[in-house]
């Protein structure tokens, strides 16, 4: 089966847009950020983090995870040459609770990385590189801190194979 996704663009002026998506959701696009007015390239980091949380959290639950603060920090180097796509991305998931486990963490975000999340796919398939990085803290009587990189995913690596 295929879903179908569609919005439509609107020129409003200048270089701002109003978009309403096929689900009936709008917002705009533009250079004004004090009007909240939405940068493409910035939205496509938040794309990808947005798409990689929900993985993580849904995968974390069904691993009785109990998360009690949970943030993804993106940040992406863009090239300045045109066209000026994005070179690399580096997220960060920041997992904290009085139990979590690393080691399921861990998993939880290479399965969204290699096979759920398909804006990583669709950005690793291109010129990015995605780098998947953790931040664990437990808070409970055991507690600890730990950190390190996941996964390496793209640039120019079919989705299907990135494992």
């Amino acid at each position: 089966m295929t879903t179908i996704r569609s919005a439509t663009l609107v020129h409003e002026g200048g270089n701002r847009f109003t978009a309403t998506t096929g689900t009936g959701r709008t917002f705009a696009w533009g250079n004004a950020a004090d009007t909240g007015e939405l940068s493409p390239m910035e939205t496509v980091t938040v794309a990808l983090a947005a798409c990689s949380a929900m993985d993580v959290v849904s995968i974390a639950l069904k691993k009785r995870q109990g998360i009690d603060r949970y943030a993804i920090h993106v940040r992406g180097e863009q090239r300045s040459e045109y066209p000026q796509v994005l070179t690399r991305v580096d997220v960060t998931h920041e997992v904290e609770g009085p139990a979590v486990d690393e080691a399921a963490i861990r998993r939880c975000i290479e399965l969204s990385a290699t096979k759920y999340c398909p804006v990583n796919a669709m950005l690793s398939a291109g010129a990015t590189e995605v780098h998947h990085r953790y931040l664990v803290r437990r808070t409970g009587p055991e507690g600890f801190v730990a950190e390190g990189e996941v996964i390496v995913t793209g640039p120019y690596r079919r989705p299907d194979i990135v494992a």
